[in-house]
């Protein structure tokens, strides 16, 4: 591909499209986000920087099909297939695609098979520091606030709560969810990142507890 930097404006464009309506944190501007993480993780580890911005950008192309099937198929891997096939009509080789489609396929990485390329970890990194930290924070208030959930409530109501409910709040989405992130980081530098993202939303919670309690006497 002579003009890579002129295809990432064609992938950006149909990226685009594709998340048109999409919205509670999955839309163009995370995207973004973690196209933006990648490229800063590649800078301190290396990898194949045309691989890396290609899955960064392609990543969440499937998000629309996941939303309208309410979760019954998976983002990932429907969002690979789309990829490949823009890709491969955007004359990019078999091999270059099979890369990028192995990221896209184990960004999502929960109990199935880990990335096992670098590139793959970079973009597994990447998507997941924007879950956490501050703009994992807005987030996630930002799906419960689209889902009817309470702004905040006790660690037991949101333990015991079910997905979508009243009570599946920010703070269920960090207990269950956003408080593992850290220790399930792949590079070095995504590591250290997710540390200081996780202090920062173990002392926003800390906080809020307190607030929370102190305006209750």
């Amino acid at each position: 591909m002579q003009d890579f930097a002129r295809e990432m404006k064609n992938i950006r464009q149909f990226v685009k499209r594709k998340l048109a309506g999409n919205r509670c944190g999955h839309d163009l501007d995370h995207t973004l986000r973690v196209y933006k993480n990648a490229l800063a993780l590649a800078e301190q580890c290396g990898g194949n920087i045309e691989i890396i911005s290609a899955a960064a950008m392609l990543h969440d192309v499937g998000r629309p099909e996941e939303s309208r099937s309410r979760g019954a198929v998976c983002h990932a891997i429907v969002g690979a297939g789309i990829a490949a096939e823009y890709l491969a009509k955007r004359g990019f080789d078999k091999e270059f695609i099979r890369c990028v489609v192995h990221c896209i396929e184990r960004h999502r990485f929960r109990r199935g098979e880990a990335p096992e390329s670098l590139e793959a970890k970079i973009l597994f990194d990447a998507d997941k520091l924007d879950s956490i930290g501050p703009v994992g924070l807005g987030r996630a208030f930002l799906f419960a606030g689209n889902s009817g959930a309470r702004l905040h409530n006790s660690k037991q109501e949101a333990l015991a709560a079910e997905e979508y409910s009243y009570q599946d709040t920010a703070y269920r989405e960090y207990l269950v969810k956003l408080s593992k992130v850290p220790q399930r980081m792949l590079t070095e530098p995504g590591r250290k990142l997710a540390e200081k993202y996780g202090k920062f939303m173990d002392d926003f919670f800390r906080e809020m507890n307190l607030q929370i309690k102190c305006n209750l006497k």
